[in-house]
């Protein structure tokens, strides 16, 4: 089986990063030149890209919440970004 060892771990990779190895993974396998044992172990990185990048968005989702506009457009609840 061909294996892809070039692959960072998907946890130190930013989301801009772990989107484009995603994005990369993809376009070989809509190919169809990629052999059966490469193509699975292909589908296995993908997702867990796939994982990284839904986990850093729900983060950044979470962090954008903080925010909150009143009816008169003033932004209440802001807290520093860090102070979880």
């Amino acid at each position: 089986m061909a294996e892809d060892n070039s692959t960072p771990d998907t946890a130190t990779l930013s989301f801009e990063d772990a989107l484009r190895a995603l994005e990369t993974i993809v376009r070989r396998l809509e190919s169809g030149d990629v052999p059966l044992d490469e193509s699975i172990s292909l589908y296995a990185q993908g997702e867990e890209l796939r994982k990284r990048c839904a986990e850093r968005l729900q983060v950044a989702e979470a962090r954008i919440a903080k925010l909150t506009v009143d009816t008169h457009g003033a932004v209440t609840g802001a807290q520093p970004f860090g102070a979880d």
